[in-house]
């Protein structure tokens, strides 16, 4: 019965949003205002869900800047922690075309301005991240899931590297975002969503301002080391590295990619 309440709730408060960014769209251009529309939804879907959120690390990042911030994903819950977690920056999402067919919150993920990828085409795929590389420009931050999908348990993924080319390209600092708790408040292929505290590791920005030979490979290993390291952490803070620093010379220059 609780379940089904909140869901209902959700469900209230989502339709109205998603018509009034839907209105708005035609007006707002950078998607600024839609961004404002979406901490409002996504603090009363937590409140709601009776979900806490616990955030380290909100002290070594610079709100005027821009960043590229990497985080992992294990529920559908993690859109709405990340928007709360990171209340002082404009974030655009980079997301699958799949999510389009959402009934309404597909049109108000397009109207919102927010970076669509298409994965099966690759010239498209290029396109959205030269749209990503104009967001940056604006002094928009971008988030990218580098797993592609949610991941069924703890352990990461494979990561794809559009994010980090995206980094590169631009010169962007790197920001890992370690999100744990998330899989158990609302698990893949659930609906219920259940109360409880996730945490969420803000971690020291990485530079990625001096481009070299095999950058983007070891971009790729130190962003997995640091979430796997606080995934397995309890309260220790993992190791942070503020620059990428170079990998073997038998990793592909990003000339290449």
């Amino acid at each position: 019965m609780l379940f089904g309440l909140k869901a209902l709730l959700i469900i209230l408060i989502t339709i109205p949003t998603g018509i009034l960014v839907l209105s708005l769209a035609p007006f707002d251009r950078d998607g600024k205002l839609a961004c404002q529309f979406t901490r409002l939804w996504t603090w009363a879907i937590l409140k709601i869900g009776g979900i806490r959120l616990r955030i380290e690390g909100l002290d070594l990042l610079d709100p005027k800047r821009a960043y590229v911030f990497v985080a992992n994903h294990g529920s559908n819950i993690d859109m709405p922690v990340l928007v709360q977690s990171l209340p002082g920056f404009q974030l655009r999402w980079v997301a699958k075309k799949e999510l389009l067919r959402v009934p309404l919150f597909g049109l108000a993920l397009r109207a919102s301005r927010h970076i669509i990828v298409d994965r099966s085409d690759r010239s498209k795929a290029m396109a959205s991240l030269r749209r990503a590389r104009e967001v940056i420009k604006k002094g928009i931050s971008v988030v990218f899931f580098p797993e592609g999908t949610r991941s069924t348990s703890e352990k990461l993924l494979p990561f794809k590297r559009g994010g980090f080319v995206l980094a590169v390209k631009t010169g962007t600092p790197i920001v890992p975002v370690t999100i744990k708790g998330s899989g158990s408040v609302l698990p893949r292929g659930d609906w219920r969503i259940r109360g409880g505290e996730i945490r969420v590791i803000v971690s020291q920005p990485i530079a990625v301002d001096q481009p070299h030979s095999g950058m983007l490979g070891s971009l790729v290993n130190q962003v997995r080391q640091i979430m796997e390291s606080h995934s397995r952490q309890n309260g220790a803070a993992a190791p942070n590295h503020s620059r990428c620093e170079p990998t073997s010379a038998t990793e592909e220059t990003l000339s290449q990619r």
